[in-house]
């Protein structure tokens, strides 16, 4: 019993510490506008169709796929590629 226990408690707390430390890809999800501390390097949380997630930063238009534009994030002084 002790050891089911012991094994549960390993499994739960790896699933906690992966889910934790683990930033979110551009396209995922996020919940405060503007930070970069909530996506992986060279993301940024922004409004993408009405929706926070994680854009990609970017400088110019060519940074972007053809269907998203390079434009200012809310509140911050970072540009990321959003819809056209």
């Amino acid at each position: 019993m002790k050891k089911q226990f012991l094994t549960v408690l390993a499994a739960m707390l790896t699933i906690f510490f992966i889910t934790v430390s683990c930033a979110n890809d551009v396209g995922e999800t996020c919940e405060s506008l503007g930070s970069s501390d909530e996506c992986v390097d060279e993301g940024v949380c922004g409004d993408y169709d009405g929706i926070l997630q994680c854009l990609q930063v970017c400088t110019a238009d060519a940074d972007c796929s053809s269907t998203e534009a390079c434009n200012g994030v809310s509140g911050t002084n970072i540009k990321g590629c959003q819809p056209k």
